[in-house]
This record gives structure tokens, C-alpha cells and sequence, in this order.
């Protein structure tokens, strides 16, 4: 396998707020690019494995405000503030379309881009997620850990409750307590918040995007059900469970993960299809 390439990191502010961007190029013009959305407190780099095993397509992801190296925001935010600055950086790399994809946290963002800005959306992956506030809650054990910032700030911490966490198999805890940047108290704060009151379930069955969506069946943080939940909702979309997967399946069986992608972003769109 040919070494990794490297992305190129910028600093990139929209409507006064500052973030720090990746952004992986194929060099290639056959695919569109991928914009991946990451989960609560997660930095660049702990979703640089996955992109790094997409070498055929671009991938676009950014830091959130006050997490990695993106500093704090001076004010709070909304999902519609945050995939509005998704848009302006599309339009800033010359990108006119492009596949949608977000985890957890993430993945509500991922839904929000696609309901504000469905035109530019061709495919959308949501990874263990959920509609937002309109959800079945995981087991408490995972989610009081999940809200306490020790997870992101002491690594034994994070290895010794990485299972009551994430579930799953506890391959990869130190790769990814490793490549853990912790999040100020303000941004992971301000993240917390934003997602407070906002659900996508009364707009999804207007969702126009063939949609994959990706669960564990061992997610201790966002239950399997929650994937029913959306695929229920969401009419072009199918549900692909991982077996014995946790919330961190998409990095934990990366490989079978990455497969699953490429073959349903390679996939023929139902336009496509007709058009033939």
C-alpha cells in the first residue's frame, strides 16, 4: 500500500468564526469529494485513519469551534450556523456537489447540511447517530463517562472506561486516546449545547438523498434502535448493522467499514439509473 498522503491544514474563518480544515486530495475527478462531519470533542486527527484508507476521493473535514485547533467561538452556535460554514468551504475548494457523511454527534450535523443544503448533497452516511433530541437515550454507565471531560483530557481514564464507553471490542483504545486532542471547556460545552432541543425527525421523509445508514449493535451511547428510528424516516435509505460493534465501529473495523462506504458511494444514484 502506498504511504499516506498528507492533508493540507488551513485556517479558514466564515461569518467570524475561525476554523482549523483538512483536507485530503486524490488528485483524481471521477468521485466526488467527502465531507465528514466528526463527533463531540473529536479533533482532525482521530478521523485521519479513515481518510487515509480513502485515497480515490477527496475528503473535507474541520475542526469544531474550540476543539483541536480551531479556537473558541465567541458566541454559541446552532447546527444551521455550523453546516452553513460546510457550504461556504465547499464553495472555497471549488466543490459544486458532493457526498455527506457524519458520526454521532457528527451525524446530526450531517442530516442538518443535507435538510439546508440538500441540491449539493448526492449521498449521505450516517454512523451511529440519531435524530437528535427525538432519540432512545444509550446506558447510563456510557453516557455519564461520555459528558465527563476526563475522557478527553486522561488517557488512563479513557483506556480504562473505553469499553463502558464505546462498546464493542476495545481494539485501537490507545491509537485513539493517542491521537486525542482535548477540547477547551467552552467548545466542548458549546457543543453540548447546540444540539439542546434541535431534532431532524419531522423534516427526514423530506430527505431527497439515498442514504446509508451505519449501527453497532453493542452502542452503548446511541442504541441500534436509533438507526431503526432513521431508516424509518428516511425514505431512500438502507440500515447496515455492524455485528459486535460499539460507538467506534467505524474506526474499530475500519476495513469492513470503508468497504461498505465505497461501494455504496460508487453505487449508480437512482437518477443515474433512470438516466441510463
Amino acid at each position: 500500500m502506498a504511504n499516506p498522503v498528507s492533508p493540507k491544514i488551513t485556517m479558514e474563518t466564515v461569518d467570524g468564526r475561525t476554523v482549523r480544515v483538512a483536507r485530503w486530495e486524490s488528485g483524481a475527478n471521477d468521485r466526488l469529494p467527502l465531507l465528514f462531519f466528526n463527533g463531540i470533542g473529536a479533533n482532525i486527527e482521530l478521523v485521519a485513519p479513515l481518510a487515509e484508507k480513502m485515497p480515490e476521493r477527496d475528503f473535507i473535514t474541520f475542526d469544531m469551534p474550540g476543539v483541536g485547533g480551531s479556537p473558541d467561538p465567541a458566541l454559541p452556535y446552532r447546527p444551521w450556523m455550523i453546516a452553513r460554514i460546510a457550504d461556504v468551504l465547499l464553495d472555497q475548494f471549488g466543490y459544486d456537489q458532493a457526498d455527506v457523511m457524519g458520526i454521532s454527534w457528527g451525524g446530526g450535523l450531517a442530516q442538518q447540511y443535507a435538510l439546508q443544503f440538500g441540491a449539493r448533497v448526492n449521498k449521505l452516511i450516517l454512523v451511529a447517530t440519531s435524530a437528535g433530541m427525538l432519540m432512545v437515550p444509550g446506558k447510563l454507565s456510557a453516557l455519564s463517562k461520555m459528558v465527563d471531560p476526563r475522557r478527553y483530557l486522561d488517557p488512563d481514564y479513557m483506556l480504562k472506561n473505553f469499553k463502558t464507553l464505546y462498546g464493542g471490542v476495545d481494539s485501537g483504545a490507545d491509537a485513539h486516546a493517542e491521537r486525542i486532542t482535548p477540547p477547551t471547556k467552552m467548545g466542548y460545552f458549546y457543543q453540548l449545547m447546540a444540539m439542546m432541543g434541535w431534532t431532524s425527525a419531522p423534516w427526514l421523509p423530506l430527505l431527497k438523498a439515498e442514504t446509508l445508514i451505519m449501527m453497532g449493535d453493542d452502542d452503548r451511547i446511541v442504541p441500534l434502535v436509533n438507526g431503526k428510528f432513521l431508516n424509518s424516516l428516511i425514505p431512500n435509505s438502507r440500515l447496515e448493522v455492524i455485528k459486535g460493534g460499539g460507538h467506534l465501529f467505524l474506526m474499530a473495523e475500519a476495513d469492513l467499514c470503508v468497504g461498505l462506504i465505497n461501494e455504496f458511494l460508487d453505487e449508480p444514484t437512482g437518477r443515474d439509473r433512470k438516466a441510463a
